[in-house]
């Protein structure tokens, strides 16, 4: 029997790319998976096919960037199945893309809601959740972008080193208590957000061809691997998906050399 057997498993931002993946892999290894996106058009159209593929899963509406929403999905959560046994923080947006000078607050502010106080309220809500039950794992998106600037990429870099940091603040403050904290690279994924990327022009990144992306598959093979008790080897780490060990273990073929 899969080791995800009956596990609830949260992911956010899950009705496409990495999230779609990830959602797909954990419910194929026997989760509970909870699809979560500001649409619940979205995340019930992903959820009904999860379901007629034979896994189990649950769509309700969130927005990372609103407390309440974050609140009542957790809540949706409980009512429905009662624990949480894993949150993956996948939610993020690259905009704005562009040198600092030219970006708008509005948007560079948006960013800093979605990908940092997003993860963030996640977090929060699930904490409670998962201590009652003797802990649980987060697993927050993170991106080599956290540790090297990239032209145009200021607020994506910087909130994505903001996360890398919430993620040894939850491993230092809750690890002991039972709550496994990592940090995921998923690296170059072909995804609607590369997609953007590639036509932003800026910095090196925009211009990888679309087929040296890896796929969705890929990362989601990694975070489900990182959700079962094998993920405790990483607490309070950032891994990335190009770690020959890592990749030996979910049965991914080596990097390229």
């Amino acid at each position: 029997m899969p080791e995800l057997t009956g596990k609830v498993v949260v992911v956010t931002g899950a009705a496409r790319g990495i999230g779609a993946a990830t959602s797909r892999e954990l419910a194929r290894q026997g989760a509970r998976v909870v699809v979560t996106a500001r649409s619940l058009h979205a995340a019930k159209a992903l959820a009904d096919d999860i379901l007629a593929s034979g896994g189990e899963a649950l769509a309700l509406a969130c927005d990372v960037a609103e407390p309440a929403s974050v609140d009542a999905m957790v809540a949706g959560v409980r009512s429905h199945l009662g624990k949480i046994d894993a949150l993956v923080n996948n939610a993020a947006i690259v905009d704005p893309v562009g040198r600092i000078v030219d970006t708008d607050p509005v948007q560079w502010m948006r960013a800093v809601e979605i990908n940092l106080v997003g993860a963030y309220l996640a977090a929060r809500a699930v904490i409670p959740v998962m201590l009652e039950d003797g802990g649980g794992t987060i697993i927050n998106l993170s991106s080599g972008a956290a540790f090297r600037p990239l032209e145009g990429w200021s607020a994506y870099c910087s909130t994505k080193a903001g996360l890398a940091m919430f993620t040894r603040s939850v491993d230092l403050e809750y690890g002991s208590a039972g709550i496994v904290s990592i940090g995921f690279s998923p690296g170059v994924v072909d995804t609607d957000m590369q997609g953007k990327i590639r036509a932003s022009g800026i910095n090196p990144v925009s211009q990888l061809p679309r087929e040296s992306l890896s796929d969705p598959k890929d990362p989601g093979r990694v975070i489900a691997y990182l959700c079962s008790q094998a993920g405790r080897e990483y607490a309070g780490k950032e891994v990335d998906i190009r770690e020959a060990g890592l990749r030996l273990a979910v049965g991914l073929a080596p990097v390229a050399a």
